[in-house]
């Protein structure tokens, strides 16, 4: 019993010292040579840097997105050219997403406040915007409302995808009203170097983008928003010049797929995009793809998405197409919203009967815009854009827009897995040894996290959505 007591007092007494010495401690562990308190164009870097390098990067990008829609295929490590993931496979988007860039430009939106710095709030939310739809894009049901607030919701509820996309138009909304051309500075922008004008027409650019993605569902609330954005007056995206991207520099910030390359050889170009690559005489082939390493009567050739590992690597490693150098080098932008991608939304507006525009005039000027992205000129283009296999089709503008807006956002794989979704072109067919059934995958599973930390609320989105497979369409994609 004594020593039952004296071991009582003794945690009573270090409790108390430790209670004593919490404030000492604080100050002890302060770094005197570092700010406490987080500064706004730090993390604006960090946050925008973070969320390119995921979105650019392998997990969703090269493992997956590039491969589900066919620009890219692998020659070596198939697995995921066929279709086999766990549930760690898609983690990166969702855990870069919430705990690095949602977290940033959260804290951003508060200093903002705090600082009545609104045209930090307004980049933020932009930029935030951006980082949600490309989860509920690719996972569906999503942490939304809870998730803006996670000091207080541990284990956030999923908001269902209509209402994901819904909010987030209206978040654009109050971006587009909280940025200022005459407003206070900012800093750390590494898209537009702190310039507020461009970052207008990028709000307004991806409102244009998410309302098209509803307009199968909401024809009438993605046309209201439409005419919301004409009538606020800051336009759109306008030119190459003007496109939404993240530009790399040398290493160690390179490109995420200049830096792969630097060491491995497992992907090719696919097949697919080569051959229609060909059959269009496209000038971009040589831009998108690379020349094999030694000569083949094609000089560019694309590999079959799905291979078993022999089967790829037979077709011979210096025999068949890397992706195109431009996309290689260490210095290729992480493209967000392109001037392209702008003008072919536009051009599906229109055809939608949401705009008075001129449908066909603007398709033409996107895939104009897409090839003078790559510098190729006005000869070239003029031949291109004769074809009738180019020509714009009023009566299946979905097949027009969708096949050339599939070449136009080449290596922007989330981005163009969720146009092939809701477009429905290009026709894609499944990898060869493909391992659904002869099915396409139409989204991400969930982190397998998510079943052992936010249980209650994943099975709530399950019960919801659908099973948690590849194949489980989404709420936006209807047919």
């Amino acid at each position: 019993m004594k020593l039952k007591y004296t071991t009582i007092l003794l945690s009573g007494a270090l409790l108390l010292s430790v209670s004593s010495c919490k404030k000492d401690l604080v100050k002890i562990n302060q770094n005197p040579n570092a700010s406490q308190n987080a500064q706004p164009d730090y993390l604006l870097t960090a946050a925008t840097k973070a969320t390119a390098d995921t979105y650019w990067g392998t997990a969703n990008n090269m493992d997956a997105s590039l491969l589900f829609v066919q620009y890219w295929a692998k020659i070596q490590y198939t697995d995921p050219d066929r279709y086999i993931y766990t549930s760690t496979s898609f983690t990166d988007l969702w855990s870069v997403g919430y705990a690095k860039s949602i977290v940033n430009l959260n804290q951003i939106i508060k200093l903002a406040d705090a600082q009545a710095n609104p045209n930090y709030k307004g980049v933020a939310l932009v930029l935030r915007s951006w980082v949600f739809a490309l989860l509920t894009d690719n996972y569906g049901d999503i942490p939304y409302t809870q998730a803006t607030n996670i000091d207080q919701y541990l284990t956030p509820a999923y908001d269902k995808q209509r209402d994901v996309y819904l909010a987030l138009l209206e978040d654009l909304k109050t971006a587009q009203a909280s940025l200022n051309v005459a407003g206070p500075a900012i800093l750390g922008d590494v898209i537009y170097a702190n310039k507020i004008a461009p970052w207008k027409k990028f709000a307004n650019s991806l409102r244009l983008r998410i309302a098209l993605r509803i307009a199968d569902r909401e024809p009438e609330k993605a046309k209201q928003v439409i005419a919301d954005i004409q009538a606020e007056g800051s336009g759109y995206i306008s030119a190459n010049s003007e496109t939404a991207q993240l530009v790399y520099l040398a290493s160690p910030n390179q490109n995420p797929i200049s830096n792969l390359f630097d060491t491995r050889d497992d992907y090719r170009i696919s097949k697919t995009i080569v051959d229609k690559l060909f059959a269009l005489n496209d000038p971009r082939l040589p831009i998108y793809s690379s020349k094999t390493q030694d000569a083949t009567p094609n000089t560019y050739v694309g590999i079959p998405n799905g291979l078993l590992v022999g089967d790829a690597s037979n077709l011979g490693f210096t025999k068949t197409s890397k992706p195109g150098t431009y996309f290689l080098a260490p210095g290729a932008p992480a493209v967000i919203i392109s001037y392209a991608e702008v003008l072919f939304d536009r051009a599906e507006a229109a055809a939608r009967g949401f705009t008075t525009e001129n449908a066909a005039d603007l398709y033409t000027q996107a895939i104009t815009a897409s090839l003078n992205q790559y510098s190729i000129g006005d000869a070239a283009i003029a031949t291109y854009l004769a074809q009738p296999a180019v020509a714009y089709d009023a009566t299946n503008y979905k097949k027009s827009i969708g096949e050339q807006k599939w070449l136009a956002l080449f290596g922007q794989g989330l981005e163009a897995f969720a146009e092939w979704r809701r477009l429905d072109y290009p026709q894609l067919a499944p990898a060869v040894a493909g391992t659904l059934s002869g099915k396409l995958p139409l989204r991400f599973l969930y982190p397998g996290t998510e079943q052992s930390l936010n249980g209650t609320s994943y099975k709530a989105a399950v019960a919801n959505q659908g099973a948690d497979v590849l194949t489980t369409k989404l709420w936006f994609d209807v047919n």
